[in-house]
């Protein structure tokens, strides 16, 4: 996959793509349809197909008083992209410049002349251009006029009594709400927090379970505060190995952490972790987190966590993002 940045002097192998466009903001199923999409009309006409999407996310440009609310960070949108087989991910600065562009000059100047587009898939709800003023009427004249082809997509519900709409607000409701499981039959796979991970207070090793920190992004999304089931990829080169894990994420009541912290012990696991990238996949919410009385009654409790986390994750390793046979089922009807 190549990854650019810029947009003019598009290479010539990356020229005349297709692409799916927005900001793919947690690669739902809603997601996969344009991606699908777009993939199919590139195979049918022989050309490169890819992704077009902005950083920062323009409501953090817009608005950065906002708490945090991506659900993939750059680098992590990037590496599930890969996965999926993109021959190009174009990845353009918003910044004033881009914002302040009427919708024709985006479509004109950006689209058609500096990526050399033979095809624009978009979703129904896709906004362009100086105060989201071109909608995807816009975009069919512009294609029309500047010559690439659009596609309109509308938006893909859920099959089953729910018809729940694929969207990203709604994945973030759910993570809010203590409900990774339900999240991930929207995202198609389990959400994921990732990060280094960093020197802590050593309180884990104290109390028998040595735990790997990582801060959470001042971008990331906070789910509910607890305890997790969770599956923990370690990034190895190029390769990503997924081993089972117990994680708290909050701020730790017994000790008030000042800012949210992700503590992930990893089950059966030996070995140095200190700067290494790791993939935090939240599989199952064990409970909230709350305060004990005494040091012994928290090692109760983290104990039975970890028996109920490693019986939650006993399934044999499978070498995510996208668990089982490439994808959760859409409804828990389907099984």
């Amino acid at each position: 996959m190549r990854l650019l940045r810029h947009t003019s002097s598009t290479p010539s192998e990356c020229q005349g793509a297709v692409i799916a466009i927005g900001n793919l903001d947690g690669i739902h199923r809603g997601h996969r349809s344009l991606l699908d999409k777009a993939r199919q009309i590139a195979e049918e006409i022989e050309a490169p197909w890819g992704v077009v999407t902005f950083e920062p996310h323009p409501r953090r440009y817009f608005a950065p008083h906002l708490p945090p609310f991506r659900l993939t960070p750059l680098r992590l949108k990037a590496q599930l992209l890969q996965t999926l087989g993109l021959d190009v991910l174009w990845i353009l600065r918003f910044d004033q410049k881009l914002a302040s562009l009427s919708p024709e000059a985006f479509a004109h100047d950006i689209l058609a002349k500096g990526l050399s587009l033979s095809h624009v898939v978009a979703g129904d709800n896709f906004r362009f251009g100086n105060k989201r003023a071109g909608d995807v009427d816009d975009l069919e004249k512009f294609g029309k006029d500047f010559g690439f082809g659009v596609t309109r997509m509308q938006m893909v519900a859920a099959p089953g009594q729910s018809q729940e709409v694929y969207s990203s607000s709604l994945v973030r409701e759910y993570l809010a709400a203590g409900n990774p499981t339900r999240a991930a039959l929207l995202l198609g796979r389990y959400w994921e927090i990732t990060g280094r991970v960093q020197h802590g207070a050593k309180r884990g090793r104290e109390l028998g379970m040595p735990t790997a920190n990582i801060r959470l992004g001042r971008d990331t999304l906070r789910p509910a505060f607890g305890i997790y089931a969770v599956r923990v990829a370690i990034q190895d080169g190029d390769q990503m190995h997924w081993l089972p894990g117990v994680a708290n994420i909050g701020i730790s009541p017994m000790f008030n952490y000042e800012e949210p912290l992700l503590e992930v012990h990893l089950i059966d696991f030996s070995g140095d972790l200190y700067g290494r990238y790791l993939r935090v996949a939240l599989i199952d919410y064990l409970r909230p987190e709350q305060n004990f009385d005494s040091l012994e009654t928290l090692k109760q409790q983290m104990n039975e966590d970890l028996r109920r986390a490693r019986a939650t994750v006993a399934w044999d390793e499978w070498q995510g993002p996208w668990p089982a046979s490439s994808f959760l089922p859409l409804h828990p009807k389907e099984q």
